[in-house]
């Protein structure tokens, strides 16, 4: 089937699956391999087909979305796809997770992994004895998803001569702080735990040195220190550090404005950190798991109904801590 001919209709959302995926199985962008359309994924193509300009200086206006009932279906992934841009460019989850875990459900229980000292030895054994059991087991805790989001009131008539390109930049905020909510989530369950009475192991300095760190670094083996999440007043501090102005650390800072220790984490600067000179040091590879329902969901039918008076974007996520002791804060004072 070419992409200038799929019937596009309502009932393409909602199935399960994103209403991308459900125009790739109609239209598999493998198929243009070789052509001038390759590098575009099915829903690009039906901007295309409608002549429907997303950006740049002929950026399309709102109203050629609604140029007809085909065109309008599209309309809900546009939303959604800015948002979610506006997501990504924000987002850090990405640096502090181990695993990303999609449900269809409200209701998810973690798995428990218990890495007793036990556990993590490997002894020899002889032909025919039996190996020694680590136990990993589900717990009987649920993790708690919540449901974050906007409502956008405006109507069809406010809309439908705005720049595609200008409307997007007020979508990709609401990603953006979707975003920041989600780590603000994520930093609560590092430090107080996903209710399984996990909370971080905590420590505090009166000042933070080079030493210090190192210390910090050095109190999670057999675990790896690779990512810090700093409050900007421990950044700052850490910064600050004669030893993180070496030659090599200075060169990254100043040419791509990331930043890392003088022994190799990734620091990251939070303000969804509350308490001024705290850091929360994490073994990316396996202290945290980012649970969610589904991608962002709009109202799609009022999208493409035109019925644009009040419209949700919303996001339903939860994290769980995999393995309690790869995490831990300090706290300076």
């Amino acid at each position: 089937m070419s992409f200038d001919n799929i019937k596009l209709e309502k009932g393409m959302y909602g199935t399960g699956r994103s209403f991308a995926q459900t125009l790739e199985a109609l239209d598999p962008s493998e198929n243009y391999k070789g052509t001038s359309l390759e590098g575009l994924d099915a829903y690009q193509r039906q901007l295309k087909r409608f002549d429907i300009k997303i950006s740049g200086a002929d950026s399309s206006v709102v109203g050629k979305f609604f140029s007809t009932s085909d065109a309008a279906v599209l309309f809900p992934e546009y939303v959604a796809r800015a948002v979610r841009h506006g997501m990504d460019e924000a987002n850090f989850i990405p640096d502090i997770v181990a695993a990303t875990t999609a449900i269809d459900s409200m209701d998810y229980r973690a798995m428990d992994l218990v890495m007793s000292k036990e556990n993590m030895e490997m002894p020899e054994y002889t032909e025919g004895e039996t190996l020694a059991e680590a136990d990993f087991s589900v717990s009987d805790r649920t993790i708690r998803l919540k449901k974050r989001g906007r409502m956008i009131t405006t109507s069809y008539d406010v809309l439908r001569f705005q720049r595609l390109d200008i409307v997007a930049v007020a979508l990709k905020r609401i990603g953006a702080y979707l975003s920041q909510t989600l780590m603000a989530d994520a930093v609560d369950v590092l430090i107080n735990g996903d209710g399984n009475e996990n909370a971080a192991a905590s420590s505090s300095v009166s000042n933070y040195t080079y030493d210090s760190l190192v210390d910090f670094w050095n109190s999670f083996s057999p675990y790896e220190l690779n990512t810090i999440l700093a409050s900007p007043s421990a950044a700052s501090a850490i910064l600050k550090l004669s030893e993180f102005r070496d030659g090599s650390a200075g060169l990254n800072f100043h040419g791509t404005g990331k930043m890392i220790t003088p022994f190799g984490a990734k620091l990251i600067k939070t303000s969804s950190i509350d308490s001024d000179g705290t850091i929360i040091g994490l073994d990316k590879s396996c202290a945290l798991e980012h649970i969610k329902v589904g991608d962002i969901e709009t109202d799609y039918g009022k999208l493409i109904d035109r019925q644009l008076q009040q419209i949700s974007i919303t996001s339903i996520d939860g994290f769980a801590k995999i393995i309690g002791d790869a995490s831990k804060v300090i706290t300076k004072g």
